[in-house]
């Protein structure tokens, strides 16, 4: 009995010396990642910091580097990412919750599935090559900014359906038990138990997917963004009734990614340190997005009574 005794005790001393060199690893990897990060940053920070001007906001690309600015990206990304957020949010949440929740199991559902995960996977230029030829060349919607938003969205698409899935599939059955129990009916229990828990996750698959999407660049250059562009897409807003127009929807554009590798291939270090003032802007675009998103899943978790 002691000879067993001692040899638990070993076992167990041995464990917990690879528990702490796992976590010590762990930790030392955490911190190298992270450093690296700031290293990143900080040197894109001080090549593009002087560049932030008034003028680089306001100012469209030019042949002389002091001169050229980020209006028309700047502008042209965020109308890309409005058309993209309208076009695959709304379907990718309804999708998720009518296949985790009213879809019947069964080898049709599971096609769709499989297929789903794999479209999470493929490479983003194929999204490209597939709205040239379905937007551009078959709807006939141009080189526009809808046909780019649309691409984003079927980029982004399989990624919030996944995202949507997992959040559902992780609230426990038992509430909704609890909410058939009472004579809830399956849609009451999904708009008033379902997505409010689950709320937090699926904004986070949002977000990431957003993110992704707003520093892509292959499948916006394969459907046709303009990589010089001195103008701004049609206002949205007009003088006269109704007040609002979509003419921008089919308006060439450009988005910031594409600027930054219109700057990054000149041989001119000026055009170099203007490609890190973007980098900046973009970088900073990509953070107020996610905060802006969890700020709203924080007032969804706030609603929410426990």
């Amino acid at each position: 009995m002691d000879i067993k005794k001692q040899d638990i005790k070993e076992v167990i001393k041995i464990n917990k010396i690879w528990e702490f060199l796992f976590y010590f690893i762990g930790l030392i990897s955490t911190f190298i990642g992270l450093a690296l990060l700031c290293v990143l940053f900080i040197d894109l920070f001080l090549d593009g910091y002087p560049r932030l001007t008034y003028k680089f906001f306001t100012s469209f690309p030019s042949r002389f580097p002091k001169e050229a600015g980020i209006l028309s990206a700047w502008v042209g990304s965020i109308l890309v990412m409005i058309v993209t957020a309208i076009s695959a949010i709304p379907v990718g949440v309804l999708a998720g919750i009518y296949l985790e929740e009213y879809a019947k199991k069964n080898w049709f559902t599971n096609f769709i599935e499989i297929n789903i995960s794999n479209l999470a996977g493929v490479p983003s230029i194929i999204y490209g090559l597939l709205a040239l030829g379905l937007f551009v060349q078959t709807l006939k919607f141009g080189e526009s900014i809808l046909t780019g938003g649309l691409t984003l969205g079927l980029l982004i698409l399989p990624m919030i359906i996944m995202a949507t899935r997992e959040s559902i599939r992780a609230i426990p059955d038992s509430i909704r038990e609890a909410s058939y129990a009472l004579g809830a009916t399956k849609w009451q229990t999904v708009k008033h138990h379902i997505l409010p828990y689950s709320s937090g996750g699926i904004l986070t698959g949002i977000i990431i997917g957003l993110s992704r999407a707003i520093g892509e660049t292959a499948p916006i250059i394969t459907v046709g963004a303009l990589t010089f562009i001195a103008f701004l897409p049609t206002s949205p807003f007009t003088d006269t009734f109704p007040f609002i127009s979509f003419k921008w929807l089919f308006d060439p554009f450009t988005v910031m990614p594409i600027q930054m590798f219109n700057w990054v291939s000149r041989p001119q270090k000026e055009f170099h340190i203007n490609a890190a003032s973007a980098g900046i802007v973009l970088l900073i675009m990509t953070l107020a997005m996610n905060a802006l998103a969890i700020y709203i899943r924080y007032k969804f978790r706030k609603r929410i009574k426990w």
